[in-house]
């Protein structure tokens, strides 16, 4: 079995996003699994080898035409969620966005399976998409191989002086979208702030450096208008390496999300040993389990209690912890390469 996957993703913008690290994960784990007769090809949105397959696309934008109409090969698309068409006044498409849609609709109905993260978005691919559910393969996704607790204090040091990050923070890694909820997050923190002034909020991700878009401009207003530029700290887009240790650093992570299609930096902070505060919606609870604090993320006033209780309870810090790492067992890429290609297999046994 010969497979085609298209990496354009790491060529883009997208490389500092989920989509990139979705497809940069993927390839490496397919590269390393070893299966008799399973080569991967790498293309970039160019021609297919005659010789392949399959082709899979590991992304796929609703408003974007990604997704060839002509299927040469059997396909498999990765769709991470639908969050857009479940809250369509969140995220106004334009006419031009509604035409592409509905070519991209319209493509998707000839493909041979869609990979997805969570059970979640597979209801949601399903209702808002019409895809058939039998086409639709859940694939959890993991946190990458790096992301575990770091012995060396002297390196964990070292970043927390590159960054001048202060001795007890709470942590954000991700986009500025509505359903990301930071501005709720920012809220809390002032009830954080009337508890525990020495605690500050660490924004980290690539949108924060953006003042072009609406929701960063927001997000800097909010932060201002509450007083609390003292409080947070925006790093944008940092190294891998140095987001292992930041998230080793930190004393609490919260995921406010509205809505989620999977929230790999959840996991991500649970491999390196952080407890975690999450929203009760979507896709978290399914993959948290119990190794997680939940919060309504439309109750500010809570989340922030929740967020200082976990901070000076030792004893729940302890737990979140251990349940935590527990949990981050259950998460891999090699299953994740596994599973893909078991979606391979389907396909082109049944076609």
């Amino acid at each position: 079995m010969k497979v085609a996957i298209d990496i354009l993703p790491l060529q883009t913008s997208h490389q500092y996003r989920g989509i990139g690290a979705y497809t940069r994960n993927l390839v490496d784990a397919l590269q390393s699994i070893k299966l008799p007769n399973f080569s991967l090809q790498l293309i970039k949105q160019g021609k297919i080898p005659q010789d392949c397959n399959l082709v899979h696309y590991p992304y796929f934008d609703l408003f974007w035409l990604t997704l060839p109409l002509r299927k040469v090969l059997p396909t498999v698309v990765t769709i991470h969620d639908v969050i857009p068409l479940v809250f369509p006044d969140k995220f106004p498409k334009g006419i031009k966005g509604w035409l592409k849609f509905q070519i991209q609709r319209f493509s998707l109905k000839s493909v041979s399976a869609v990979i997805t993260d969570s059970q979640n978005s597979k209801k949601d691919i399903s209702q808002y998409l019409e895809i058939p559910r039998e086409k639709i393969f859940v694939v959890p996704l993991a946190p990458n191989k790096e992301f575990k607790p770091v012995k060396s204090t002297k390196l964990v040091n070292s970043i927390k002086v590159k960054y001048s990050l202060p001795d007890e923070f709470i942590l954000y890694v991700g986009d500025v979208n509505w359903n990301k909820n930071v501005e709720g997050l920012i809220k809390a923190m002032s009830n954080v702030k009337c508890q525990m002034s020495n605690v500050k909020l660490v924004l980290v991700g690539k949108a924060f450096e953006d003042k072009n878009l609406k929701e960063t401009r927001l997000i800097l207003q909010l932060i201002k208008e509450l007083n609390l530029i003292d409080q947070t700290k925006i790093l944008g887009w940092v190294p891998r390496e140095d987001l292992v240790a930041i998230c080793n650093l930190a004393t609490v992570y919260c995921q406010p999300s509205f809505y989620e299609g999977f929230g790999l930096p959840v996991l991500e902070a649970m491999a390196c040993g952080c407890p975690v505060v999450v929203a009760n919606t979507s896709s978290l609870s399914e993959i948290c389990g119990n190794a997680a604090v939940m919060v309504n993320p439309q109750e500010v006033n809570e989340m922030g209690k929740e967020l200082v209780r976990v901070i000076v309870d030792g004893e729940l810090r302890r737990k979140l912890i251990e349940k935590g790492i527990e949990q981050i067992k259950k998460f891999s890429w090699k299953k994740v390469a596994e599973q893909t290609v078991e979606v391979y297999q389907k396909v082109l046994r049944f076609g």
